[in-house]
């Protein structure tokens, strides 16, 4: 009998405890549930995220390249001309194309005349102006448009994915402060300032860094050698 009532006494003792527990838990399952649910979302969203493989370009023939090819490879992807100061980096950009292709790396090129009319000719001409004065062999796409309502769509991921680029010491900084004052097809201060400005994206299609027209393609050998 005496066994009963402690039996009693505890259930009335622990009957308050057990509702708080009970409380706490009804309180946390719909909390833990939710913060499962946004994370499930989180990672939906990334998954769904564009990618730079999901991007298909026209190339410089007129047929259209699709970047999926490009997975698994290291890419540098530039604006280019073929009448601006910074045209000579053609030469660079082939070198470092000859020297790293068979271990991963593929340059692209975007011919643009958005910056002073330096490219004027034809998808053709342009090709062959490549070919024949610098030795281009890497991947030209069509001409086309880097900013603005007309910009290619790649460059306008590159541009949200790498909004900005380093301009080192006073000269690169005044070169910067010229550049934004003549490019007119600038209204966001993500866009291209110039021809060749420069996109590196690693092998799992990250776009790792962004370089300014003034950084010459021998000066991102090292970045380059880091991600093959």
């Amino acid at each position: 009998m005496m066994h009963f009532f402690q039996n009693i006494a505890c259930d009335i003792k622990e009957k308050p405890y057990i509702c708080i527990v009970n409380d706490i838990i009804k309180k946390l399952i719909p909390a833990v549930a939710a913060i499962f649910m946004a994370a499930t979302a989180l990672a939906q969203n990334q998954n769904d995220m564009a990618k730079i493989y999901d991007f298909k370009a026209q190339g410089n023939k007129g047929a259209e390249v699709d970047f999926a090819q490009f997975e698994g490879k290291v890419l540098m992807i530039v604006n280019t001309a073929s009448k601006c100061g910074f045209t000579p980096q053609y030469d660079g950009l082939e070198a470092l194309y000859q020297k790293y292709k068979d271990q991963g790396l593929v340059i692209v090129g975007f011919p643009c005349d958005q910056f002073a009319g330096q490219e004027p000719g034809s998808n053709e001409e342009i090709a062959e102006f490549c070919r024949i004065n610098h030795g281009v062999t890497f991947p030209l796409m069509a001409k086309t448009d880097v900013n603005g309502a007309n910009a290619e769509p790649i460059f306008e991921y590159l541009k949200t994915q790498a909004p900005t680029e380093e301009y080192k010491g006073l000269k690169g900084k005044a070169t910067r402060a010229m550049l934004k004052g003549i490019s007119k097809s600038v209204e966001k201060e993500s866009d291209i300032l110039w021809n060749f400005t420069k996109f590196l994206v690693n092998r799992d299609g990250t776009v790792v860094k962004r370089f300014p027209p003034v950084t010459t393609p021998e000066e991102m050998e090292k970045d380059i050698q880091s991600m093959l």
